[in-house]
This record gives structure tokens, C-alpha cells and sequence, in this order.
């Protein structure tokens, strides 16, 4: 008789990794309550315990078997990698009952009194000394009940599980809308001359795809490695336009996957929630527990951008305008389906440079192994696949992360391709987080010595231009930074070393997060790097010197045009949810409103960007887009540390693993990265590096 694989904590697979192959649909609910079941019963030991609570008895002890993190991690992890119609459905279904498993938690009182009660000794100097990570989950432990409502009264706390429920299902169906539409979209090409403009390797995939689709021609789609060239390249002006509308009219157009409606009762129940649990705005409530801590701080940063790069931007986008008006007429009025196009143009004019050139020479093994190569380099660890650990889709693939002394340190999976069931973008994401403690061969649960160290299982998932039938996957040079991005958030969690999976890995406040992920950005340019494994395809000849140069010349090509983008996306975020009224207005008029003051375009009547924005809708971005801009000062600074030591010194990389990597979110992160850096940041590094300060 087959038995549901969740229902074994010993999966028999390697490292004990998710068995993939195992797992069938018609597991993933049945699992889930029976994991609640176990969690509630886990909790109730922690609450009938007759010893006064301490910290040991309340906040230290760990469930035998959380179930429920094993199967939610595999179930959501797909949702967003590997996921159909059947699974939609189910998360569909259980979303409301998981999230109201997450308000019996945290509404119940005897529980909250204990970690209260916990707190209070602490407070008064009662409970033992702890350790900096005990502080900070005692801390957070109590914090998260304050603001989950356990203080509140029985009414407003049957109002915040209200919205709560609501919450999971709306932000669910908006990501589901985005994806369908998405998907549902494509230009079907059967004239070549359409194709004008377009090089070999855009008119490749488009044959490639329209082949799978079983269809004559070309298909082009909104998926990036698809939509970033036809915009760039293409030729064929009103083609451009068909793409740059389908693409920014996502989720707002007269169907059943508009997400106006969604988006307007996302905005009011977080200002609701928030001001249920004593905050003014949505945003207050969230930078409570953020490096920025308030408003006025984030809209600080916005104007040090806007006064830096503002103008920057204005004449770079001027310099487009002249290029088109030079080769289309003098009465040619730029839109914005035509700046990446004729921003190529610019470009290779002034550093005969665009990322086909570069394509040959970043062939994706190759870039791997490249980017193996650099953790190798700076942290003596080694990636070595290991085909025996289960996979959830042909394309991925799985690692052995071994440290520099040969102990194993992590798994590591890679999933590079977009394909129908996946989410655009790229992301890190884990199956299982890191943590320190007794496991089921502990003969003394009480001896720290005798304690394992669990190691995690952390995924890379992206959306890279994929292998034809003719050519090896080859990626452009934006590709690689990508790469690098996500596998700084990938080294953030494989070098894990905290007790506690709640404060390990990624777990650190949201605007430093993503410190280590921009930080590896910095490589994609150094010629040190680039010449590790930047080989032609096909001769194996090096990527030319003189290449690289001009790589390096046009760093800075568009770049205050890039941080106004951004500086305007956070300006939406911040608008949204610093309201302290209900939001009762048209969106699009709000969008023009809330980010009128860093557009650098004239509005396209019909295009919307909050109705498809996940980040702040269904993301963790919310009231926290800022975050990459306040990272991106973070990492300038922290890597003229690199850059002042040579790039691949292993002391600084070692400090910037043991002050910044390991520690996950056991401290401030304040107190993280002074510990690394010897002093707060400052702007001046990210403006230096940008070309606008000298």
C-alpha cells in the first residue's frame, strides 16, 4: 500500500531532500492537515507545560517533525516554479485554511502569555543571560504576537482574521491573474521581413517556440528572454508597440484576469490591518522592523536620487531622442516602445557594443561554472552535482555545496529556463531552512555540543534565454548580473550558521536583504572574473580584451535613467501604502500622481503597472521597494572594501561571510555590517561608482 511521502520525515533521498518523484498531487492536502494538526498539538505542549515559562521551555524547544514547513515549502516553492491549473486550485482551497491555522497561533492567549511572560523576566533581569540570537528571538517572537493582534480584543482580532483569510486568497489570485495573462499572450511573425532588426539568436527561440506551440513562423511572447529583444531589436515600430502594450497592459484590460478590483482591496486591508494594531499607515506598520525605520527616512533617500541622478536621466534620455530624430526625422516624437531600441543604437555608437556581441562568449555552462568558480574563489567552496537528489522538473538540476575543509555545507538547486507553469523573473527560494539542535540520535537534548547542525536546501529559479535546436543556452551580459544576483541571495542562505531557522539565512529585515545579492552584481564586469570562463561557444577562444573594455566603458551607459526607473517604482510603493484613508481613487490616476515626479515619459493612456506590480501586491515588497535602492548604497560601499583589497581577497570575503552571510538575521543588521565595514555607509560610493560624483 503506497504511503504519502510527507508522512515520513525520512524521505530516504540524499541530505533527506524533497522527494520529488514521489509526491502526487492528491498528497499535498491530506499532509498539510495532519501538519496542523501536529503543530497544534506541539503548541499545546508548550502552553500545559506546569513549569513556569523560561525561555528554554517556551521559545527554544522545537517541534519532533514540522510537517507542515516540509510539505508548505515543497507545495508554494512549485506553486511558483512547476505549477497548473490543479495545483491553482488547491492553493486556492487551502490558502484560507492555512491562514487560519497562522491567526490560531498567534490569537492565542495562554500561548502569548507565556512568551510574555518570557519577555517581562528578560525585561526585569529574571531569565537567564542569553545570547545575542536568544535576545532577538525572544524579541521577535513577542513582537510578532503584538503585531499579528494578540493584544487586541476579541472583536478586532475576529476583524484582523477577516482579513487575514482575505488577504492570502486576494494576493494569490493577483499572482495567478498575472501569470495566465502572461501566458494567454503571444505575436505569431510568418513574415520574415517582420523579423527586420532581430539577430539570429531572438529569431531562433521564436522558431523554436512556435515549433512547440505547433505552429508556421515565429512566436514571440512577454517572457523576458522573448520581450527584452523584440523591443530592443526589432525594426518593425508598430510591432514594438503590439509588444510594449500587451506587455504594460497586463491585468488591466476588460477580462477576467483584471486585478483592478484586487489591487484596490489589497491597498485597504493592509491600511486597515495596520491601523488595527495602533499604526497611522501600512507603510508605518512595516518600517517598524526595517533598516529605514520610518517614511521620512525612505523619502529622504528618493530625493538624495532624484537631486543626483535626476538630471543625469533627463539628458540621457535626450541624447535617445536625438539618435531617433538623426536616423528617423526631425519630426520622429520618441516613445517608450522606442527608447530600448534606439538606446541600442546610441550604444553602439558610441562603444560598439550590445549584448549579441557578448552572447557567444557567455554560453550558460560555461557562466555556471563561472560563477562556481568565483565562490570557489573567494569562499574555497565547490559545487559538485549530485544526480541522485530528486528533481521536481528535467530542467534542474542538484548540487553537493561542499565547504573549503571538504564537510558538507548546502543543496543546491538551479532551474534556469522559463517554461508555461513558471512565474516570470528570478528568484532564491529554499525547501529547507538552516538551523542547530537535537535531532532524533541526541542522547542529551540538553548538550549544545551533541546538537546538529542542519544544512539547508536552497533553489535558484530563473528565466534565462534558453538552448534551440542549433545553439547552447546564451545569455547576455544582463543575464549574468542576474545570475550573480540571485546567487548572492543563494550564498546568503547555503553559509547559514544560526541556531534558529527563523533568524537563518535570508531571514534579515527586507532593506538588507538584498545586500549580499547586489553585492555579487560587482563581478559581472571585472575583467578578472569575466576571463575565469568567458570562452566563444563554438572556437573556445577568450572573450577579446578589447571587448572587455568596452564592457567596462559603457558600465555607466543609461545609468541615472535606470535608478529614476526604480526611484519612481518605490514612489508608487510608497504612495500606496502611505494612506491613512481608504483608497477610493481610479488607479491609473493615482499611478500618474504618485510617480509624476520621476517620469521621464509622457503616460501611455491604458498601461498600468501597479495591477501587475507582485512585488508590492503579492510580494514582500510591500511598503519595502525602496529596499533596492537602500541595498544598492549598501553594496557600493561594501564592495570599495573588495575593490580596495583586490577582488577575490579571501580575508575580506572571509569577514563578509562571518559578519554578513552566516549571521542571518541573529542581529541588527546595522550592527552586522558596521561589524564588517568598520562604519556606517554612505551614498558616496554609489555615486562614484555611477559616474555622477568624481
Amino acid at each position: 500500500m503506497r504511503t504519502n511521502p510527507f508522512y515520513n520525515k525520512n524521505y530516504n533521498t540524499p541530505h533527506n531532500t524533497a522527494p520529488f518523484q514521489r509526491i502526487l498531487l492528491e498528497d499535498y492536502e491530506p499532509a498539510m492537515m495532519e501538519g496542523i494538526r501536529q503543530d497544534e498539538a506541539f503548541i499545546q505542549s508548550i502552553i500545559d507545560n506546569p513549569e513556569p515559562p523560561t525561555f528554554d521551555n517556551t521559545l527554544a524547544v522545537t517541534s519532533p517533525d514540522d510537517m507542515l514547513e516540509r510539505v508548505t515549502k515543497v507545495f508554494f516553492n512549485l506553486i511558483s516554479a512547476e505549477t497548473n491549473d490543479e495545483m491553482d486550485a488547491l492553493a486556492q482551497k487551502m490558502a484560507p485554511i492555512l491562514t487560519e491555522h497562522a491567526n490560531n497561533i498567534m490569537f492565542n492567549k495562554r500561548y502569548f502569555q507565556r512568551v510574555k511572560a518570557v519577555w517581562e523576566r528578560y525585561q526585569a533581569g529574571q531569565e537567564r543571560a542569553l545570547t545575542p540570537e536568544e535576545q532577538m528571538l525572544l524579541d521577535k517572537a513577542y513582537e510578532g504576537f503584538i503585531r499579528s493582534g494578540a493584544a487586541l480584543d476579541e472583536e478586532h482580532q475576529t476583524r484582523l482574521r477577516e482579513i487575514n483569510n482575505e488577504m492570502s486568497l486576494l494576493s494569490l489570485q493577483f499572482s495567478q491573474n498575472n501569470l495566465k495573462e502572461t501566458n494567454g499572450y503571444e505575436l505569431h511573425i510568418t513574415d520574415e521581413a517582420d523579423l527586420s532588426g532581430l539577430p539570429d539568436s531572438a529569431r531562433d527561440a521564436a522558431a523554436l517556440t512556435a515549433k512547440e506551440r505547433d505552429k508556421e513562423g515565429w512566436v514571440f511572447t512577454l517572457h523576458a528572454p522573448s520581450y527584452g529583444p523584440f523591443i530592443t531589436y526589432a525594426d518593425n515600430r508598430e510591432l514594438r508597440r503590439q509588444m510594449y502594450m500587451a506587455k504594460n497592459t497586463i491585468c488591466i484590460k476588460d477580462n477576467e484576469y483584471n486585478n483592478e478590483s484586487i489591487v484596490s482591496r489589497i491597498i485597504n486591508l493592509r491600511r486597515e490591518r495596520a491601523q488595527l494594531l495602533g499604526y497611522k499607515t501600512f507603510a508605518d506598520f512595516v518600517l517598524k522592523e526595517r533598516m529605514a525605520e520610518n517614511a521620512d527616512n525612505v523619502y529622504r533617500l528618493f530625493d538624495q536620487l532624484l537631486d543626483a541622478y535626476m538630471e543625469p536621466a533627463r539628458k540621457e534620455v535626450q541624447e535617445i531622442e536625438e539618435i531617433a530624430r538623426k536616423m528617423a526625422g526631425a519630426d520622429f516624437q520618441l516613445r517608450p516602445w522606442d527608447f530600448s531600441y534606439y538606446g541600442h543604437k546610441l550604444k553602439m555608437e558610441r562603444y560598439n557594443i550590445d549584448a549579441e556581441m557578448l552572447r557567444p562568449y557567455l554560453e550558460l555552462s560555461r557562466v555556471k561554472e563561472g560563477v562556481f568558480g568565483l565562490a570557489t574563489r573567494l569562499y574555497g567552496i565547490t559545487f559538485v552535482e549530485n544526480k541522485e537528489i530528486p528533481v521536481y522538473h528535467p530542467d534542474v538540476q542538484a548540487f553537493d555545496v561542499l565547504d573549503k575543509d571538504g564537510s558538507f555545507l548546502a543543496v543546491l538547486y538551479t532551474d534556469f529556463h522559463p517554461r508555461k507553469g513558471k512565474q516570470s523573473g528570478a528568484w532564491m527560494t529554499s525547501f529547507k531552512e538552516q538551523w542547530i539542535g537535537p535531532d532524533d540520535n541526541c542522547t542529551d537534548p540538553r548538550d549544545p555540543s551533541l546538537w546538529k547542525n542542519s544544512r539547508p536546501h536552497v533553489s535558484l529559479v530563473m528565466n534565462f534565454t534558453k538552448p534551440t535546436e542549433t545553439k547552447p543556452a546564451l545569455l547576455t551580459l544582463g543575464e549574468v548580473e542576474t545570475f550573480l544576483h540571485e546567487f548572492g541571495h543563494a550564498l546568503h542562505g547555503i553559509f547559514s550558521n544560526s541556531r534558529f531557522s527563523s533568524l537563518s539565512g535570508t531571514n534579515v529585515y527586507w532593506d538588507f536583504v538584498e545586500l549580499p545579492s547586489q553585492l555579487m552584481e560587482n563581478f559581472a564586469i571585472e575583467p578578472d572574473f569575466l576571463n575565469t570562463f568567458a570562452r566563444h561557444y563554438e572556437s573556445g577562444e577568450p572573450i577579446p580584451q578589447e571587448l572587455i573594455d568596452r564592457i567596462i566603458a559603457s558600465r555607466n551607459f543609461q545609468v541615472a535613467y535606470a535608478c529614476i526607473r526604480q526611484v519612481s517604482f518605490g514612489l508608487l510603493d510608497m504612495a500606496y501604502y502611505t494612506l491613512s484613508t481608504p483608497f477610493e481613487s481610479d488607479i491609473r490616476s493615482f499611478e500618474h500622481d504618485a510617480w509624476h515626479r520621476a517620469q521621464l515619459f509622457k503616460e501611455v493612456p491604458g498601461t498600468c503597472m501597479t495591477v501587475q506590480f507582485g512585488h508590492i501586491m503579492s510580494g514582500g515588497y510591500a511598503a519595502g521597494y525602496y529596499s533596492y535602492k537602500w541595498a544598492e548604497v549598501l553594496d557600493a560601499d561594501a564592495f570599495s572594501v573588495f575593490k580596495a583589497h583586490g577582488i577575490f581577497n579571501r580575508e575580506t570575503a572571509q569577514r563578509f561571510r562571518d559578519e554578513i552571510l552566516s549571521r542571518g538575521g541573529t542581529e541588527h543588521p546595522m550592527t552586522l555590517y558596521k561589524r564588517f565595514r568598520g562604519q556606517e555607509p554612505t551614498i558616496d560610493a554609489l555615486l562614484i561608482r555611477n559616474g555622477i560624483k568624481k
